[in-house]
């Protein structure tokens, strides 16, 4: 779980931005990355979806409205409440610490959220999002990265300061490969003040026979 200080400033900057988030206009690329989700959800049948640090909902709600059963957790009760009043279902919950049964959801969607934990603490994460996740269900995780870094990211034009952490390719590779099995990993480079940075697009799966699941439910 991330250290108590970086939690709450992280919520702080989310509350504080939540509307301005919710009224932008979203990205072409990422419109797109949410359709090439879609489409490999919808070609294995997997509707139950957990949409993890789901921000404002938008993308929740693309999957919604393509006819998933999605769930958002989010950090920040700002943007939860986005989320609800968008009809979607939405609880406030860390990602280190869910509260889900084992095997609860058929899929996994992740868009920029899990870069800000600590590098020490996404190992332990991975092993959580494995266990509320099915085997053989699938899992997208959309992060920022390119170069490693690991704290406070001094460019962030968010107040306060948000904690990021950034992984070269085969690192990132390297880290969730000992959970999740890598279906496809892309890059694509984001016009952006930092050209170090560029945004990591993976696909990955639970195998069928992964550790030993301990079920919270």
């Amino acid at each position: 779980m991330l250290v108590d200080n970086s939690r709450e400033e992280l919520r702080q900057a989310y509350d504080s931005s939540a509307l301005a988030r919710d009224r932008s206009d979203l990205p072409e690329w990422k419109r797109l990355e949410c359709a090439r989700f879609l489409a490999q959800l919808q070609t294995n049948k997997l509707t139950k979806l957990l949409d993890v640090g789901a921000g404002t909902g938008r993308d929740g709600l693309y999957f919604a409205e393509a006819g998933c059963d999605v769930t958002c957790i989010d950090l920040s009760p700002a943007m939860v409440s986005l989320c609800l009043e968008k009809g979607l279902k939405a609880l406030v919950m860390d990602v280190a610490d869910l509260s889900f049964p084992a095997s609860a959801f058929d899929a996994i969607y992740s868009m920029n959220s899990l870069l800000h934990l600590p590098k020490s603490e996404l190992p332990i994460v991975l092993q959580e999002l494995q266990r509320v996740l099915k085997p053989g269900g699938l899992f997208y995780f959309g992060t920022y990265g390119g170069y490693d870094h690991d704290g406070i990211y001094d460019n962030d034009d968010h107040t306060p300061h948000r904690f990021f952490s950034f992984y070269e390719d085969v690192h990132l590779q390297r880290v969730v490969g000992q959970t999740f099995e890598i279906l496809e990993f892309r890059t694509l480079e984001i016009a952006g003040n930092d050209p170090r940075i560029r945004f990591q697009s993976i696909l990955l799966q639970r195998p069928d026979i992964g550790y030993a699941l301990h079920d919270k439910g």
